[in-house]
């Protein structure tokens, strides 16, 4: 499992998540993200094109993330869950948490303020 982190427009993060999220290299995921949500940073999307799993500590990751962020003020989103992810979030009933977009540019179109 890799992430890749790649900032646009200077307040969204995109982390580009490949493999999958297990309880091996969460840590260090959390950790780096964590640190990034103190120094300020609101805005993440989690591009999850190329995610094959996430186990119930990845889940759980995730919600530690999502909740950081919401006592900043801030939000993560998920974009290009396949099909059986979005199952399985639905079947945790964390859909109603996450945000899901099918694509990284929806997502982020999503984090713009309204006209």
């Amino acid at each position: 499992m890799e992430f890749y982190y790649d900032e646009i427009d200077g307040s969204v993060l995109i982390l580009r998540a490949d493999g999958g999220i297990n309880k091996d290299n969460a840590a260090g995921f959390v950790s780096d993200l964590e640190k990034l949500v103190d120094a300020g940073l609101t805005k993440i999307i989690v591009d999850c094109t190329g995610l094959d799993h996430i186990s119930s500590y990845g889940l759980g990751v995730l919600l530690r993330v999502h909740k950081r962020l919401a006592r900043h003020g801030g939000d993560v989103k998920l974009a290009g869950l396949h099909s059986g992810l979005v199952t399985l979030l639905r079947v945790a009933r964390l859909d109603g948490i996450f945000d899901i977009y099918p694509d990284v540019n929806r997502a982020r179109l999503a984090f713009r303020p309204p006209d």
